[in-house]
């Protein structure tokens, strides 16, 4: 017989364990929204109200990589061959915000309610195969997974578990989902490290050769590069005529100048701040 202090005891060491458990992992109203977002710490994958994004139109300065990705994403909604994509450059030239964009944009074409965007933090990177493992589980559905600003610094080795998440190992990679990593870096790592890398090792080009295949498991390189004074001012001229921002030309352009020099870059995200500080004298509502 147990009695009832060994049974509470009992009692507290299974709730113990349940505490210590890792937390199950699923996908909640997939059908309530178009976006969500991994939570590692949850288990769950957590639909967002509405994703912060911006028409694909006014994404300006970068048209061959709009139709690149655009091209590529139709392809996976369509149930064709599509590639993952690295999607690398200079900070602010709209790398994300063109794949949320591109995403809204084939939902429109495709007229598909199917199409979801999952975003995975960097510092999650490790769970990737569980997670490509659950969103398999859903075959009604297809799942761009977006991981921003992703890097690897000296001494991590979950590039690794990319490395295999992308190739698929046996099991293969889900048909149903495609991988966009934005990123600064072209290979993903700094120039330091793989240099680092290539002076300590035995056998230098296979060190280098290791860290730069993981890049390689992209299929589609898209670069953003620093970008023109006219592109710039092309981008500020289109967002004041979208959120319709009265401004005198010649004034509008050379406080847009000011502006990027007081932040040492032009880039659309240099142009988008410059806008929400003309709008908000200007009391004009752009969210």
């Amino acid at each position: 017989m147990i009695d009832d202090n060994s049974k509470h005891l009992l009692e507290r060491i299974a709730n113990a364990l349940d505490r210590m458990a890792p937390a199950e992992k699923k996908i909640n109203n997939l059908d309530k929204s178009e976006g969500f977002v991994y939570e590692s710490k949850s288990g769950l994958v957590r639909p967002i109200l509405e994703i912060n994004r911006i028409p694909i139109e006014l994404l300006q300065g970068i048209a061959s990589q709009k139709q690149t990705l655009l091209d590529n994403t139709i392809s996976f909604a369509n149930d064709l061959s599509a590639n993952n994509a690295l999607l690398w450059g200079a900070r602010g030239t709209g790398k994300s915000s063109l794949v949320k964009a591109v995403h809204a944009e084939v939902i429109l074409k495709t007229k598909s309610e199917q199409l979801k965007l999952v975003e995975i933090h960097r510092e999650d990177i490790a769970e990737l195969p569980e997670l490509l493992s659950l969103l398999s589980n859903y075959k009604k559905y297809k799942f761009i997974l977006l991981c921003d600003d992703l890097s690897f610094d000296a001494g991590e080795n979950t590039y690794k578990s990319l490395k295999a998440a992308l190739d698929g190992g046996i099991e293969g990679k889900p048909n149903n989902v495609i991988f966009y990593a934005t990123s600064n870096r072209r290979h993903l790592m700094p120039r330091d490290m793989m240099e680092n890398e290539q002076s300590t090792a035995i056998n230098p080009s296979e060190s280098v050769e290791e860290k730069v295949s993981l890049s390689d498991r992209f299929g589609l390189w898209i670069g953003f590069h620093n970008m023109s004074q006219d592109v710039y001012l092309e981008i500020v001229f289109a967002y004041c005529k979208e959120f319709k921002i009265s401004l005198e030309q010649n004034i509008l352009r050379s406080q847009a100048l000011e502006w990027s020099i007081t932040r040492g870059a032009r880039s659309g995200r240099v142009a988008w701040q410059f806008i929400q500080d003309i709008a908000s004298k200007q009391k004009v509502k752009i969210n």
